[in-house]
């Protein structure tokens, strides 16, 4: 049962305008004012740091990170930290509206209403760039199918499924189909005369993929089928986070029909970001000296290109956000879905 009105919530994801983050407080303080929050706020808190993790990842191909801004020029480090910040109350809103919902087109047209808010609460913090368009229809839907999938249980700050405390079982699976559900119903209440079509809409019209929408829709196979068994196959032959998490990055580039790159660089990119990155991958991953070689072939590709694997980027998010609950501490320690 939704304890606020949708219009509080979208007054909430509203005003998170801001110009600066707040200096970032210490690991240990930060991990006691997780435990402090609600559910749904503490939901927001994990994607508010997967897109900070993801912007701070270095290197990342010709995207914005710790080296400089990549292909971009309306985007630097500072920016996508305003942004990520910004859209934290965002997040958490998504969250308590989905708060005992199921997934319908009711549900579906508040978290676009609440979207449209913290897009403008995104832009305003980043002074008229966009940071994390996409991130906040693809982490935010996720937030939403976590909501759903996992109830607070007995008035403590621990979600469970069934009985267990989060992280008893593997449910990336249903979390990403649940929120796949509310993607599968149109935006009643969406704008309907709009001057020129999105970015996004016009590449998914010149070139027939799916884009943002359509990787919802299907499950978010580029994270559940792709992101997480790279980033854990990483991990797993021994390379450090960073390495693990770009080797991930790259194996989502390597299929995914990105609308960023296509936007700006057509055919030609999108087979220099796929084959690029496959590169890599199969010289063993950036962790490598061969597979460093080719992750710089493949940066100076995409540069040349103009190109910026965006999509990609926010799809990692999304992986990082994922496997954060899938390794969720409760009570002080590491509970993990894959036990």
């Amino acid at each position: 049962m939704r304890t606020l009105s949708l219009d509080t919530l979208v007054e909430g994801a509203a005003a998170a305008c801001t110009t600066s983050p707040a200096s970032p407080p210490s690991r240990h303080a930060q991990a006691a004012r997780d435990a402090a929050l609600d559910p749904e706020a503490q939901l927001a808190r994990f994607a508010r740091d997967a897109l900070i993790e993801e912007a701070r990842l270095t290197p990342k191909p010709a995207l914005v990170d710790a080296r400089g801004s990549g292909a971009h020029v309306d985007l630097d480090l500072a920016t996508m930290l305003r942004s990520a910040h910004a859209l934290e109350p965002t997040f958490a809103a998504l969250a308590r509206a989905s708060r005992g919902a199921t997934p319908g087109s009711a549900l579906r047209t508040d978290l676009a209403r609440i979207g449209r808010a913290g897009e403008a609460a995104m832009m305003c913090a980043t002074g008229g760039s966009n940071a994390h368009r996409g991130a906040i229809w693809i982490v935010g839907l996720l937030v939403a199918g976590a909501t759903i999938v996992h109830t607070p249980s007995g008035g403590t700050n621990v979600f469970t499924w069934g009985g267990h405390p989060w992280g008893g079982h593997p449910h990336a699976m249903e979390i990403a189909e649940t929120a796949a559900q509310i993607a599968r119903f149109d935006d009643r209440m969406a704008p309907t005369a709009q001057p020129t079509p999105s970015n996004g809409e016009r590449v998914r019209q010149r070139y027939n993929v799916g884009g943002a929408r359509r990787e919802a829709q299907d499950g978010f196979p580029h994270v559940i089928d792709v992101g997480l068994p790279a980033l854990h196959a990483a991990r797993a032959q021994g390379h450090d986070e960073a390495a693990a998490r770009v080797d991930a990055l790259l194996a989502i580039m390597a299929s995914l029909d990105d609308t960023c790159v296509l936007h700006r660089a057509g055919l030609a990119g999108r087979e220099a970001a796929q084959a690029g990155a496959q590169r890599v991958r199969d010289a063993g991953g950036i962790a490598t000296r061969a597979g460093r070689a080719a992750f710089d072939a493949l940066e100076r590709a995409l540069l040349a290109l103009n190109a910026s694997p965006g999509g990609a980027a926010d799809l990692l998010a999304a992986t990082l956000f994922i496997d954060r609950l899938l390794h969720h501490r409760i009570g002080g320690r590491t509970v993990s879905w894959n036990n």
